[in-house]
């Protein structure tokens, strides 16, 4: 988010081509609105990205394969409307610079709106309270959580309780709090508790000093790298050394260590699992 402030601010949107339709979800604004506005600042709203441009934004939810791809040079690609390739949307600054929204998979998910404020958006208005501000505490996390009936996994990725954890940093974060993903929500005690609401400033707290000062093309090699469960199906857990294992479901998974999270007993790989006995 810094990379894209500094890059961007004060600069004048130049152009804006769409290249999938489905991607955008507002009709008014217009999304040519955007063009010969200033760029005040881009902001985070859990997993929505939105760029201020005088009076207007752009609000960008990546999904799972989405990505926000910097260029100094204008790529030579032409952009085409209902092309089958990645790109979403090339957003031109009048200096010569600019950005590319791309979405790799086939799921397509990736989605766009102009709007007069984020808060225009129904996913923004929506969300949870941020985990990363000064204001979310202990107490804060407990009340989430309270009389929540489903897992603890399920609970961290919903972005109306807790605002951008997702699939990824939730696996982390367990693992940091050394608990089961499949462990009710709601009836965690006083001590399990504390070891969540430290995981969860942990784990997000260090993600975002490793962003800072690396380009868009780096973060993502980045967190990839700092993974201690999550993507690491069958490489050893780096705490106890146990074999990282994963629960499928239709379209995601997860990861965690026996050792670490229950018990030393693995959960069965299928849809509301629960522990082997």
């Amino acid at each position: 988010m810094a990379f894209l402030d500094d890059r961007c601010r004060g600069a004048v949107v130049g152009r804006c081509e769409l290249a999938s339709i489905a991607a955008l979800k507002t009709f008014d604004p217009p999304l040519e609105a955007l063009e010969g506005a200033a760029v005040g600042t881009w902001r985070r709203h859990g997993k929505y990205l939105a760029m201020a441009a005088d009076e207007l934004w752009l609000v960008v939810h990546l999904a799972r394969g989405g990505w926000i791809g910097w260029w100094d040079e204008r790529p030579r690609t032409a952009v085409r409307l209902g092309g089958r390739g990645p790109l979403a949307l090339r957003v031109s600054l009048e200096d010569g610079r600019g950005f590319d929204v791309t979405e790799m998979g086939t799921e397509k998910r990736l989605a766009l709106w102009v709007v007069h404020s984020p808060a225009d958006v129904e996913g923004v208005a929506g969300l949870g309270p941020d985990p990363l501000s000064a204001s979310f505490d202990r107490a804060v996390i407990a009340e989430v959580l309270a009389g929540e009936k489903g897992t603890l996994k399920s609970a961290l990725a919903r972005q109306s309780l807790v605002a951008g954890i997702g699939n990824a940093y939730s696996d982390e974060i367990l693992h940091a709090a050394r608990l089961s993903p499949f462990k009710p929500a709601g009836g965690l005690s006083d001590e399990e508790l504390d070891r969540l609401f430290v995981a969860v400033k942990e784990v997000l707290g260090e993600a975002l000093a490793r962003a800072v000062g690396l380009g868009a093309a780096e973060l993502k090699g980045d967190k990839k790298r700092a993974m201690r469960v999550h993507g690491r199906t069958g490489r050893p857990c780096p705490v106890c050394g146990d074999t990282v294992r994963e629960v499928s479901f239709a379209t995601k998974s997860l990861q965690y260590c026996p050792t670490c999270q229950t018990g030393g007993k693995p959960l069965a790989d299928r849809r509301l699992s629960r522990l082997v006995k």
